[in-house]
């Protein structure tokens, strides 16, 4: 089986958390033989090592890594590839890939284009 892991930072206010639900409920209703499920960099649960363990312990030996960051931050380009590095480590035999984070996906920023021109 797959998994498709929703990465984000995490916020200390609680309403954030809700479009990370929504998307994760989206992706999971398009996507309905993947897992799906959300993991935190920081100030949220479950960050990604656990997330991966809830992974596997569903049945994941694949495990795609969609950042959810709209810019190409420290986060983004040392943090994640660190930790997924040191996952690939404790989990030699599981595939872990990080996918292009959203924000440089031409349909997202189309998305966000459509969004700014049907709220002008």
């Amino acid at each position: 089986m797959n998994a498709l892991l929703l990465f984000a930072h995490g916020s200390r206010d609680p309403a954030w958390y809700g479009a990370m639900h929504a998307l994760r409920d989206r992706a999971q209703a398009a996507m309905p033989n993947t897992w799906v499920a959300c993991a935190y960099l920081e100030l949220g649960e479950p960050s990604l090592p656990d997330a991966v363990v809830q992974a596997m312990d569903q049945g994941a030996q694949r495990i795609h890594v969609l950042p959810v960051f709209f810019g190409q931050g420290r986060h983004v380009r040392e943090d994640l590839p660190a930790l997924v590095a040191q996952l690939r480590n404790q989990h030699p035999g599981l595939a872990l890939e990080i996918l292009t984070p959203v924000g440089d996906d031409p349909g997202v920023q189309a998305a966000i284009v459509t969004q700014a021109l049907h709220s002008w």
